[in-house]
């Protein structure tokens, strides 16, 4: 459940960013709440990335402010960091080391005392099915198992925020079940979720508020309900509404007929 308090955890205002001639983030201005599932979705090109980016500290150069828990991201980003959990779309595993070696790594940037940092590599990969493999080299692991270890590696420090960019990506039906599960218990626990992906039924179940960026700017923000209210029965056709891709019938038919 949504659990909104007076201070907003995330401040964001009129974050903007550029790439030579090409505008990303046009003026972007949000509070973010404790507690708070936010679904941030987007065509690619819409500006979610970067968004992401600036947020966890990988992109210091953006006009505007950032202020997490009160911090400012240009003054102080490594104590924001700390914060943060980040889960990202394509991250590289070090697959040479074990999946204990690399939390051990991982761990310690965070700053992990060593036993405690062993003791909760061992329990969450217990609880992730990875109890035999705690040892395995992770070059024989499939996709699967390693999106596991990554998504362990972003929780591990029991960080206040966490940012997961397509965190089902390989994952098999049990193990999404148990991600939506985890994600409505980390935000009962006043953990604030930043869930990026294209999955529109999983965003619809798991969020508690819906962020639609296009071409830089925010075109939706609101409960799925509300968004359904005002746009349309699911979210795949807000989405297609919103960002100009109702003709996508079209082009399959188009694609059919070339078939002929």
């Amino acid at each position: 459940m949504e659990t909104i308090q007076a201070a907003p955890l995330i401040q964001i205002r009129n974050l903007s960013k550029s790439y030579g001639d090409k505008t990303v983030l046009k003026h972007l201005t949000l509070d973010i709440f404790p507690g708070q599932v936010i679904g941030y979705i987007g065509p690619n090109g819409a500006g979610k990335s970067t968004t992401v980016k600036i947020l966890t500290g990988l992109i210091p150069d953006f006009h505007g402010e950032v202020t997490v828990n009160g911090i400012n991201m240009s003054e102080n980003p490594l104590e924001i960091k700390r914060m943060i959990g980040y889960v990202p779309e394509n991250a590289e595993l070090y697959d040479v080391l074990t999946p204990m070696e690399y939390l051990d790594f991982v761990g310690k940037l965070q700053g992990m005392e060593e036993g405690h940092l062993q003791e909760r590599a061992r329990r969450l990969l217990n609880a992730f099915g990875l109890g035999n493999n705690l040892n395995d080299r992770m070059d024989t692991f499939s996709k699967g198992m390693k999106q596991k270890v990554l998504l362990i590696s972003g929780i591990i420090h029991n960080p206040q925020i966490i940012v997961l960019d397509e965190p089902l990506s390989g994952l098999d039906a049990n193990a999404v079940i148990l991600i939506k599960e985890l994600i409505q218990r980390l935000s009962q626990e006043g953990k604030t979720i930043f869930y990026c992906s294209h999955m529109m039924d999983v965003v619809e179940k798991v969020s508690d508020r819906i962020l639609l960026i296009n071409k830089g700017e925010i075109v939706a923000d609101g409960t799925f309900e509300s968004l359904k209210q005002n746009h349309a029965d699911t979210l795949e056709q807000i989405f297609a509404k919103l960002t100009g891709r109702e003709e996508n019938a079209g082009e399959a038919d188009a694609i059919i007929n070339a078939l002929d």
